[in-house]
């Protein structure tokens, strides 16, 4: 356990805007950084620290809102993560691993704290076709099409998107970083929430529609200026 936190001290001590980083490929297998760590090399899970921080703060930002409580968090995934390495069996990549114990632990935190619906809640529809899927990174492309200066525009989309994600409940804010910013699949989506690929299929489709709706209707309202 001290082991672990003298890791950490470094990670969770880093201001708020610390783990956003570019740095989220392995390049030593997950195998030979597990064995290092189970063998003694506290080095290698500082690798395993500094390889999944940016998948484990995007989704710590999504679920949880007071700052200190976001690093506590933090410290307690991590914590976690060490304690149950030994039982991790190769059967999806490290950080998917690492992320699950990451979305579990912030649900656990919003549920003691009646902050969060179970996700039983969620009514699921059917996702619809690839096509009709409208990926929410590109709807300020179709609004700004033929405006006098597009920068200040998108710029201005940009912000009110933003504010529309903050409004999503947790689990669609958590479904659109995980497939947006860090790429995963449907099947590693649902590694991490315990929910089946065909439900984040039409989670993701759900939350993206009305984020679409929230962006015309505030494009209406304020006409981005």
């Amino acid at each position: 356990m001290e082991i672990c936190l003298n890791i950490l001290q470094h990670f969770c001590n880093q201001p708020v805007e610390w783990q956003v980083s570019s740095n989220t490929g392995q390049n030593t297998t997950d195998h030979h950084l597990v064995e290092r760590v189970l063998g003694g090399d506290t080095s290698a899970f500082g690798i395993i620290v500094n390889n999944t921080e940016n998948l484990v703060t995007r989704i710590v930002f999504d679920a949880i809102h007071n700052e200190s409580d976001r690093k506590d968090i933090a410290q307690d995934i991590y914590l976690k993560a060490y304690q149950k390495l030994p039982t991790f069996k190769f059967q999806s990549k490290l950080s998917t691993w690492i992320a699950q114990i990451g979305y579990n632990t912030c649900i656990d935190y919003l549920r003691k704290k009646k902050l969060v619906l179970p996700e039983n809640k969620f009514e699921e529809t059917e996702a619809g076709s690839e096509n009709e899927m409208l990926d929410h990174l590109n709807i300020a492309q179709g609004i700004s099409a033929g405006a006098a200066d597009a920068v200040v525009i998108e710029k201005n989309i940009s912000e009110i998107l933003k504010t529309g994600i903050s409004k999503l409940p947790v689990l669609y804010k958590t479904l659109i970083t995980l497939y947006h910013n860090e790429e995963l699949s449907y099947e590693e989506i649902g590694e991490v929430t315990g929910l089946p690929a065909g439900t984040v299929k039409s989670y993701l489709f759900r939350a993206r529609k009305g984020l679409r709706n929230y962006l015309l209707h505030q494009y209406e309202k304020e006409d981005l200026w």
